[in-house]
């Protein structure tokens, strides 16, 4: 049963100290646009700076204000709704941030990782085709051509025969 819990990762603290390590590690984001972490504490920030960004596209004044206050830096949510408002993200419809693991931590063996700000453009995926469906394709149109040929034949003998029998007349 799920009486009593909270939603959201603990990250081994008490909430007051979760909640400020968060706005610490997504302003440090989203000030540098990539930072060295543990795989947890980036897990736990990705779905906010995501948030952050979405408010930054619609660019109105409700949306910074709700960023002001997830974030708490007055700079750095005017740098993200610069960047947003010059388009930077105005092609994809989710997924700001990327994480890439580095392997454990020498000392504890925690997974140490660099989440990072996507800024390339959405390339848009290509239509699957097996070389299975090309094959046949190739075959279909080669019967085609072939049918063709076959019905032509026949239609310029017939049409050759009775030009010689005009001409024998």
């Amino acid at each position: 049963m799920r009486h009593n819990k909270k939603r959201g990762m603990k990250l081994g603290t008490d909430a007051s100290h979760t909640k400020a390590m968060k706005k610490s590690l997504i302003v440090s984001l989203l000030a540098n646009d990539r930072i060295k972490t543990l795989e947890p504490r980036a897990k736990a920030i990705r779905g906010d700076v995501d948030r952050v960004i979405t408010w930054a596209k619609k660019g109105d004044l409700h949306s910074r204000r709700l960023a002001i206050a997830k974030v708490g830096d007055k700079e750095v949510v005017r740098e993200v709704f610069d960047k947003a408002a010059q388009g930077m993200w105005a092609d994809r419809n989710g997924g700001y941030t990327r994480i890439l693991k580095l392997g454990p931590r020498k000392g504890d063996n925690a997974e140490v990782v660099i989440i990072e700000l996507v800024t390339e453009p959405v390339a848009p995926k290509a239509a699957k085709t097996s070389v299975k469906k090309v094959e046949k394709v190739a075959e279909k149109v080669e019967k085609t051509e072939e049918a063709e040929k076959v019905e032509e034949a026949p239609a310029e003998e017939a049409t050759e025969a009775k030009a010689e029998e005009t001409d024998a007349e």
